[in-house]
């Protein structure tokens, strides 16, 4: 191998360090030790039906996840993002019962997602609302917009004529495979790519690292933050979507609680909420972690309450692993720094 070679590896490889392969690996480690202990404590867990329907339940909560994702690595927290999948439901489904075409229907509904994710990036990056503040109002902004689009009821059966949209989101195959395992799979793969390998990627890892370092290097912050909140949006809408083709009808509480589930698929998978830091690959075991816990458990007959306590503990947990580590690192740099000094 060329030492040209060898040097572009491993600038790879401290680079995938850098961005927290370890916790990817740690995750990825977890996973496969909840899988054998749940498939060991019952063999139906790795039936092909359970396995199907496991990957098809993760589906959404991937999606959700690459738009958290996209936002901590900035270094700030999107907490509309369940508001956004429940108003993208009603609104779809609102406009399909009165007469729109079910794809034109989907179409204005991501359009108008988008708009939340443009007000998120514009209240977080160019009036410096915390962002915890600004995404929390339009979480109810949202929420609202949800419930009064049909008068604050659920809509009817989206009918026959969205029979197409239904399958396409939910209930067809291609290949033996779910539809929405197969949107999950390249919608990861696109946004991973334009995370991974485009200068729009290397703005959020920067941005994320450091702003003010980031505005002077040239970095533009606001279109930077916004486009990771409109990616969040995206994704929300789509689940939304899937929500809508999966129950057939528009819920006003469709979504709820899917912030926090966003939030465990990315801290679980080693993105961290202190920005800078985060692989979407850490996403994928993040929200199999979260998929496997909930099904495996279910499986044990243990309730909802329990599943819950447990995936909650395990967001704290790795939350406060990665603060840990990361004031670890910073600790050993000042001590380096004085060293060197002296």
């Amino acid at each position: 191998m060329r030492t040209d070679d060898r040097g572009g590896l491993s600038r790879a490889l401290h680079a995938l360090t850098a961005r927290g392969m370890g916790q990817v690996l740690t995750a990825a480690a977890g996973l496969a030790v909840m899988c054998a202990v749940f498939g060991f404590l019952n063999p139906v867990f790795f039936s092909g039906r359970n396995v199907g329907n496991l990957l098809r339940q993760i589906a959404p909560i991937l999606l959700i996840g690459i738009g958290q994702s996209y936002v901590l690595i900035t270094g700030n927290i999107d907490l509309s993002i369940g508001s956004v999948t429940g108003m993208s439901c009603m609104l779809s489904a609102t406009l399909m019962t009165r007469g729109m075409n079910p794809w034109v229907a989907a179409a204005a509904t991501v359009l108008c997602c988008l708009l939340v994710g443009v007000l998120n990036g514009g209240l977080v990056a160019k009036f410096n609302l915390p962002p915890f503040i600004a995404t929390l109002g339009t979480m109810t902004i949202a929420r609202g917009i949800a419930q009064i689009v049909n008068n604050n009821y659920n809509t009817d059966s989206i009918g026959q004529a969205a029979e197409g949209f239904r399958n396409f989101f939910y209930y067809g195959r291609l290949g033996g495979v779910f539809n929405t395992i197969w949107i999950a799979a390249a919608l990861w793969l696109a946004f991973n790519f334009l995370l991974s390998r485009t200068r729009l990627g290397r703005h959020i890892y920067a941005t994320g690292s450091n702003r003010e370092a980031a505005r002077l290097s040239g970095v533009d912050v606001f279109r930077t933050t916004t486009a990771a909140y409109m990616v969040s949006s995206f994704c929300s809408c789509v689940v939304g979507l899937i929500v809508c083709a999966t129950s057939g009808m528009g819920t006003m509480d469709a979504g709820n609680m899917y912030e926090l589930y966003a939030v465990a698929a990315s801290v679980i998978g080693g993105v961290s909420t202190l920005g800078g830091q985060g692989l979407l690959l850490g996403t994928v075991m993040g929200a199999s972690i979260w998929g496997v816990l909930q099904n495996g458990l279910q499986f044990a007959g243990a309730p909802v309450a329990i599943r819950n306590i447990v995936i909650g503990a395990i967001v704290v947990v790795s939350v406060l692993l990665d603060v840990l580590v990361r004031s670890g690192r910073r600790r050993r740099k000042r001590d380096a720094g004085g060293e060197a000094k002296a």
